[in-house]
C-alpha cells in the first residue's frame, strides 16, 4: 500500500499503533489559555469560592473549597456553562488539530458535548471502571481526544491497556472468565499503561482498547475533558451523525457530491 505521509507522520502514526496512544504538546496554545479560562470563569460562578485563588491553585486544591456532596451538581453546572459557550468546540479542535489530520484525517465529525471530568483525591464516586468505549455503542473508528488542565500523574491520570494484550483480553472476555469491572482490571493491571501528561500537552487514544481510572490516591484534584472525533464519512454505529456527532470539516467537494443528482433520463423521447 501506497504511504505517502512524511517522516514525522509516519512517527506518530507508529507511536499510536504501538502504544494505542500519543501524548503531545498542544498545537494552539493560546485556544488552551482560552479553554482554561472559560472553565475558570464557570468554576468561580458555580462553585460559590469565597477567596478566590490563582487558578492553578484553584483547580489542584478545589477538594479543599467545597462541599464534595455537591460535587456531581457542580461539576453538571459548569458542563452546561462550557457547552453553551459557542468557541469551545472550535477552540478543543484547535488544540489537536495536526495530530487528527494525521490519525484520523481532514474530514472530521466531533461529538456535540464536550465532556468534563473532575476527580477528587480519594473519591468513590467519580470511578470510571475499565471498558471499552465500543462495548455500549462507539464506533471503531472514532478517537478520543483527552485534555488535562492539570498535571495529571500516577492515580490522578487514566490508564490503558496494551495494544499487544488486547487478543487475550476479547478472548478472556468471550469465555465469560471475568464477569466484573473490578475482575477484569486485577487480570490486566499488570498489562497497563498510566499516563503521565501535563498542563500544556494532550492525549489521543484508541477508544478500543480498555481503559478508565482509579481512586485519585494523590493529593490533588484531577480535571481533564475528553472529546471524541471521526471521519465524517466512516462507519458509524449507535451513535450517529446529527445526534451525537456533528461535522466539523466537510470539504466543498464532498458537500457538492452529497447534493449532486444524475439526470433522469426520459426513456419516451
Amino acid at each position: 500500500m501506497l504511504n505517502f505521509a512524511s517522516k514525522i507522520e509516519k512517527k506518530i502514526s507508529k507511536d499510536f499503533e504501538k502504544k494505542g496512544y500519543i501524548v503531545q504538546d498542544v498545537s494552539d496554545v493560546k485556544s488552551l489559555e482560552k479553554i482554561k479560562k472559560i472553565l475558570i470563569d464557570s468554576i468561580n460562578k458555580r462553585a460559590k469560592i469565597k477567596n478566590k485563588l490563582e487558578p492553578n491553585k484553584l483547580l489542584d486544591l478545589f477538594h479543599k473549597k467545597i462541599n464534595r456532596t455537591n460535587l456531581n451538581s457542580i461539576r453538571l453546572d459548569i458542563i452546561k456553562d462550557l457547552n453553551n459557550n459557542k468557541k469551545l468546540k472550535e477552540l478543543y479542535y484547535l488544540i489537536s488539530k495536526p495530530f487528527l489530520d494525521i490519525l484520523v484525517g481532514n474530514e472530521l465529525a466531533m461529538q456535540t458535548r464536550i465532556n468534563l471530568s473532575i476527580q477528587l483525591p480519594n473519591d468513590k464516586s467519580s470511578l470510571l471502571p475499565v471498558h471499552s468505549d465500543v462495548w455500549s455503542g462507539d464506533s471503531a473508528f472514532e478517537i478520543v481526544v483527552w485534555l488535562p488542565l492539570v498535571n495529571c500523574y500516577k492515580t490522578k491520570s487514566m490508564y490503558i491497556l496494551n495494544p499487544s494484550k488486547l487478543k487475550k483480553v476479547n478472548s478472556m472476555i468471550y469465555k465469560n472468565k471475568k464477569n466484573s469491572s473490578e475482575k477484569l482490571y486485577q487480570f490486566i493491571k499488570k498489562d497497563i499503561n498510566w499516563i503521565n501528561i501535563n498542563y500544556g500537552q494532550v492525549l489521543l487514544f484508541n477508544q478500543t482498547l480498555p481503559h478508565g481510572n482509579r481512586i485519585n490516591k494523590e493529593k490533588e484534584t484531577r480535571w481533564s475533558f475528553n472529546c471524541r472525533f471521526k471521519g465524517i464519512f466512516t462507519p458509524y454505529r449507535d451513535k450517529k451523525i446529527g445526534e451525537f456527532f456533528e461535522p466539523i470539516t466537510m470539504k466543498k467537494i464532498s458537500e457538492i457530491a452529497m447534493n449532486y443528482s444524475l439526470p433522469k433520463i426520459d426513456e419516451k423521447s
